[in-house]
């Protein structure tokens, strides 16, 4: 995927102020290998579409679903459209 130096310097920005157990693996490998996902509306959180969501410490659960609140994921959701 090809990223604007824009969005890659705010992304640079979100991974320096957190640390994930992953080691950014989503965006290190171009965004080919990212969990399953969608944008509903929320400002700091997306609906976690992946099958098994509590592996991620990312993964919140609320009613029947599941949302996520990675900053980098999020931020992937509804900016880059991924």
């Amino acid at each position: 995927m090809n990223i604007s130096q824009e969005c890659k310097k705010k992304i640079e920005k979100i991974m320096a102020e957190f640390k994930c157990p992953k080691d950014f693996k989503c965006y290190k490998a171009g965004l080919e290998n990212i969990c399953k996902a969608k944008d509903r509306g929320l400002i700091k959180y997306i609906d976690c579409l992946e099958a098994d969501p509590m592996d991620c410490i990312f993964a919140v659960a609320f009613g029947t679903g599941y949302f996520c609140r990675c900053p980098l994921r999020v931020y992937i959701v509804k900016e880059l459209k991924k």
